[in-house]
């Protein structure tokens, strides 16, 4: 250890050089660190007289890092890093187990959280923590362990692992299809009240995917209401206002239960799926794959009777 103090300057002036590194920006290094900005760049400062090297350009109101700068930044960031994560790893070890996970605001509300008891009851020793958000959280930058999206499997934040494909059909409420009755065909559907959802995620399918799938367009539909959430979609629905396209695994629940029903036979079979995407790091909480484990044991098949 003596041979390695001998080469270090100071840890703290160190890590200040980080952050302002990290951030170029002495204020901002100075807010994240709780220290004022001055002493930010005595820091700096003391720890370029000790190197004999300029770290830092200074602009007028901006930093600058200099070749050697960039070079030692590099570094600081892979060993905090690297210690970060050991750090983690070992606490992980040491309390109780926490699981913090990512989902759509739907996939939490319909599916992640009717179906969590099962989990809980295997995993009493896991506190959980659920992320409901449409956008998608990024794993590199956020404290999630585990994101669970709707799409193609492509991310560059985590590594994917399919979990299920999901069969898309009309549905609605049995008080909706007494006073209507039920569409024959898919052309039927022309003359009912319909519900849609909008979705930032460019691979959701809506009433124009669906009724492309079947050589259909959606131009002269009735959308007699439109959500911006999925979720208040099938509320919609669960109250009588019309007819939504049921995503077979969320709204499950609600058919075995009667409290929507499913109108007609036919159906589309998505193109893309649900994933699990998990972060890259080496070091993994012990319960991620105890959840792993769970979330594929879930799956169940589907109907299969158009392509989208």
């Amino acid at each position: 250890m003596s041979g390695y103090r001998r080469h270090l300057p100071s840890m703290t002036s160190l890590v200040v050089f980080e952050a302002a590194a990290r951030h170029g920006s002495f204020t901002k290094s100075a807010s994240e660190l709780g220290i004022t900005q001055a002493a930010v760049s005595r820091q700096v400062q003391a720890l370029e007289e000790t190197l004999h090297l300029q770290l830092f350009r200074r602009r007028h109101r901006s930093i600058e890092l200099t070749v050697h700068g960039d070079s030692l930044a590099k570094t600081m960031s892979e060993a905090l890093g690297l210690i970060s994560q050991t750090v983690q790893g070992i606490t992980d070890q040491t309390r109780p187990a926490e699981l913090v996970i990512s989902a759509s605001v739907a996939f939490s509300h319909f599916w992640l959280l009717p179906n969590i008891s099962d989990f809980r009851r295997a995993n009493p020793e896991i506190k959980l923590k659920i992320v409901a958000q449409d956008s998608s959280a990024n794993l590199l930058g956020e404290d999630i362990d585990i994101a669970i999206r709707y799409g193609n499997g492509n991310w560059p934040d985590g590594k994917a692992i399919k979990l299920f494909g999901d069969d898309i059909f009309p549905v609605c409420s049995p008080g909706y299809l007494a006073e209507h009755g039920a569409p024959d065909c898919v052309a039927d559907l022309f003359q009912h009240d319909l519900i849609a959802s909008d979705s930032l995620n460019p691979s959701w399918t809506g009433w124009k995917q669906w009724m492309g799938a079947f050589g259909y367009s959606s131009d002269h539909c009735k959308i007699t209401l439109s959500c911006n959430f999925y979720t208040d979609a099938i509320y919609a629905a669960l109250r009588g206002e019309g007819i939504a396209l049921g995503w077979q695994r969320l709204v499950s629940d609600l058919l075995q239960h009667k409290q929507l029903i499913r109108v007609m036979a036919e159906s589309v079979r998505t193109r893309d799926a649900y994933y699990i995407v998990l972060k890259t790091a080496p070091v993994r909480k012990p319960a991620v794959q105890s959840f792993l484990t769970w979330i594929r044991s879930e799956t169940y098949a589907g109907p299969k009777l158009a392509q989208a």
